[in-house]
């Protein structure tokens, strides 16, 4: 397969910083046409690189390209071939949605006699064409960001860099969202986005796992669930105290964290069975009501809070 945007060995380090690196030691490889999802907690890096990638800032050492444009030499090529979307996209209040996209398409070059189709076919993309003429400072979180989408999407770029596009977005709107960047997808445009959020990351077709400036695993997202040296078991059981002392008191238990009112249990590969069976014995003892007890899929949480484990116990 193609590879559309790569990295290699990107180093950044930012003046002031005497130790602590942005990034360290980032290779990438994204193939054309995928939904690749940059994942990681804030201060991660996740900005840093993708504003290395759109040529808004520069590596400290180390490679990048976008289809074959080296980032610091043909940094006006990229721009015009890719689209971003920063945190904070700046819309103007005042003008329409379609004042707006006429803006953007001015500023990307698109030709006159294709701005209309342009404008139109990306209000229809994002479900806004209803909304046209509405003043941008009058739409809704949700709207705002399908907006910032439309204007990052208005020369048709082959590549997409959107960061955290959907926080603080409520939950329908963030679905919305996705649904409209699966079509990019679709459309055979390379998309790489960031996110704080795991259950955006199960979308993607592939996943890197960043923590602290260094990549900690990237693959599908069954690739790197399915790696992990344990299997899952999910528990909910009142006094969530007691729950607790008797978890605590279980053998053959890895590492155990609190998801709401359950806990989520790790514990030796094919071993759940054992250990599932000893929790039902012991709350059964200690008289506690079990709602749930059961085995379950290991998700991208799982997977992230357990690298960062072990790369906190390697340092």
């Amino acid at each position: 397969m193609p590879i559309t945007i790569k990295t290699e060995n990107i180093h950044k380090k930012y003046a002031g910083q005497k130790t602590k690196v942005a990034l360290d030691s980032i290779d990438l490889q994204i193939g054309t046409g995928k939904l690749f999802g940059l994942v990681g907690s804030d201060g991660a890096g996740k900005t840093t690189l993708l504003r290395i990638l759109s040529t808004v800032m520069v590596q400290t050492s180390g490679l990048a390209s976008i289809a074959g444009f080296d980032t610091r030499k043909d940094a006006e090529k990229i721009r015009q071939i890719i689209g971003y979307m920063p945190q904070e996209f700046s819309q103007y209040g005042d003008l329409s949605l379609e004042e707006n996209l006429a803006f953007f398409a001015e500023i990307q070059r698109v030709p006159k006699a294709k701005v209309k189709e342009s404008i139109d076919r990306t209000l229809e993309f994002t479900h806004l064409t209803p909304f046209r003429d509405r003043a941008a400072g009058k739409l809704s979180g949700g709207m705002k960001k399908k907006l910032a989408l439309g204007c990052a999407l208005i020369h048709a770029p082959q590549v997409l860099i959107l960061d955290e596009p959907s926080t603080g977005v409520d939950p329908v709107s963030r679905g919305e969202f996705w649904t409209i960047l699966s079509g990019v997808v679709k459309d055979g445009v390379t998309v790489l986005v960031s996110t704080p959020y795991m259950d955006e990351a199960q979308r993607c077709n592939e996943v890197g796992m960043l923590h602290e400036g260094k990549l900690l695993s990237v693959g599908t997202p069954d690739e790197i669930t399915n790696s992990l040296p344990f299997e899952t078991i999910e528990v909910k059981a009142k006094p969530r105290k007691q729950m607790r002392e008797v978890v605590e008191q279980t053998s053959g238990i890895l590492s155990w964290h609190p998801v709401g009112d359950r806990l989520r249990i790790n514990t030796v590969n094919h071993n759940a069975q054992q250990v599932l069976d000893d929790l039902e014995k012991g709350f059964i003892q200690a008289d506690l009501h079990i709602s749930f007890l059961r085995s379950v899929n290991k998700t991208m949480e799982d997977a992230f809070v357990s690298m960062v484990s072990q790369e906190g116990q390697t340092e």
